[in-house]
């Protein structure tokens, strides 16, 4: 039967409500979890071979006997008609072309159904386009449309119970279609959907800060300033970074020089390892330090490793240079990094230590999932690794510098690029920042930061002269990451997303 429009209407709104309710109840599945490869895995099956491949078979095994499939432009189909529909059209042995479909990279999001804990389905919410291939092998675009799979467990195992097939559009719209982030209000509902209190955004173009957003709220009814102070968690490692960078590229520090002869932590005084740490090894997580000492059950700093043979990440490792420079120059760390970066660098709302905050009204407090506020971090000193506050502006303005390779010589910003340590396939730790190397010599800088109530990363893609800053003040804040990061750096932005998710 053909749908007629009060019911067309009637089916959009009840897809909406099914959709909101959905946003405020569950969180979107990473890329890297069990359920979004399960799923993704069925997607495959039904579309790159079922679909493309004419391979009936698929379609029978997926897809539930209660199959329902709802479409925008033609009828509602049970499994019988789908099915029928499919052999007589798509895959009809008269056709002259061949039809294919193409899932429009990072489109696809993915969040779990369950009831009283207990997973019982997945919805699945996508962009995908069609073509048809000619005999002489061209490609002629079809359309684009929106999808909404409903997935339910039946014995143990994956059916698609429902589809939903919608917003057809016969020019080739899904790479320049509207985004949520053309439209303030848009991005304001996203963020309530995902239960984040505040964002902040910093995008930099031609090696410049372009544009500074941000959105929230700060607390009930108190709207995030453009000059929000965030605690930046990690991403103070980067600014320790360049404090000690731009120490060497000025010939007052060694990159290679054992750090020993200035600080020697108490707890491996005895260790021979201890000898063996340089800034170099420091900046390139290889010390062999666990993140932090009360990780140990005896709450002290050991090595794991000999230092400078391979990777882990430590927080440790920044404080003991910290220290080092400290005790060499006779200087702290935020009087260090006043005179190398934040004073020239005007960066005057970015500060170490809780009781120089210029305004805590304008501090981002941290958030559970939940919406339970988290009492802020007030370090009395210094920490090299961790709990910076600082504005996207000033972060920004920071980033700016290093691309543009400010103060520093060219042998040490070439250190800084280089691939120091192997973390992951195409991912690599330079001096201070995370190497993405997307291929055909171009690569991408990063650096994140994960607290309680807070959620953060940069990167940067020297190249293009292109980066990006999010903040987020909420403990699963990393979850808006992948759109904005496609958005925003494009396919560039695809491979990193690729890179960290295999």
């Amino acid at each position: 039967m053909k749908i007629n429009k009060s019911f067309f209407q009637l089916k959009v709104i009840l897809v909406g409500i099914l959709l909101l309710q959905f946003h405020i109840g569950f969180s979107q599945e990473e890329k890297n979890s069990k359920l979004y490869k399960a799923i993704m895995s069925k997607d495959s099956l039904l579309f790159n071979i079922g679909f493309n491949t004419c391979d009936v078979s698929q379609f029978e095994n997926l897809l539930s006997n209660n199959f329902e499939f709802y479409h925008d432009k033609d009828s509602i189909q049970d499994r019988t008609l789908f099915l029928k529909n499919i052999r007589k059209g798509l895959c009809s042995s008269t056709k002259t072309y061949q039809a294919r479909r193409d899932l429009v990279p990072g489109s696809t999001e993915i969040y779990p159904l369950s009831k009283n804990g207990v997973l019982y389905g997945a919805l699945q919410i996508g962009i995908h386009q069609f073509f048809e291939s000619t005999p002489e092998g061209k490609d002629k675009f079809g359309s684009t449309a929106r999808f909404t799979h409903v997935w339910i467990l039946e014995n143990g195992i994956w059916k698609l119970r429902r589809s939903f097939s919608y917003d057809h559009q016969e020019t080739n719209t899904a790479g320049t279609k509207s985004s949520i982030f053309d439209n303030d209000s848009e991005i304001e509902k996203w963020l309530q959907q995902n239960n984040v209190p505040a964002l902040g955004l910093g995008i930099i173009n031609n090696g410049k800060l372009q544009q500074i957003k941000v959105f929230g709220e700060l607390k009930k009814g108190v709207t995030a300033p453009y000059n929000t102070i965030w605690n930046v968690a990690s991403l103070t490692k980067p600014v320790t970074a360049m404090v000690a960078l731009k120490l060497a590229s000025a010939g007052k520090l060694n990159l290679d020089e054992p750090l020993y002869k200035y600080w020697t932590d108490p707890d491996i005084a005895k260790d021979a390892n201890t000898k063996l740490l340089t800034a170099r090894i420091i900046l390139s997580h290889q010390t062999g330090f666990p993140n932090w000492r009360f990780m140990n059950e005896s709450g002290k700093l050991d090595f794991k490793f000999k230092p400078g043979t391979k990777y882990q990440y430590s927080g440790e490792g920044l404080e003991y240079l910290r220290k080092a420079l400290e005790k060499k120059f006779n200087k702290t760390l935020p009087q260090l990094a006043d005179e190398l970066i934040f004073k020239p660098l005007k960066m005057t709302d970015t500060k170490f230590v809780w009781n120089d905050i210029t305004d805590v009204s304008r501090l981002a407090i941290g958030y559970d999932n939940k919406g339970n506020a988290y009492e802020p971090t007030k370090n009395k000193t210094a920490n090299a690794a961790d709990d910076l506050l600082t504005t996207v502006q000033d972060y920004g303005t920071f980033l700016c510098s290093v691309m543009n390779s400010d103060g520093l010589s060219k042998k040490v910003f070439d250190d800084m690029i280089s691939h120091q340590v192997e973390t992951k396939k195409n991912k690599y730790f330079g001096l201070g920042f995370e190497i993405y190397d997307l291929g055909n010599d171009n690569y991408a800088l990063s650096h994140g930061g994960a607290d309680q109530g807070v959620q953060t990363i940069v990167l940067l893609l020297p190249k293009t002269k292109q980066g990006l800053i999010i903040f987020t003040n909420v403990d699963d804040g990393y979850k808006i990451y992948e759109k904005i990061v496609n958005h925003y750096l494009g396919e560039n932005g695809k491979k990193i997303i690729e890179i960290e998710t295999k």
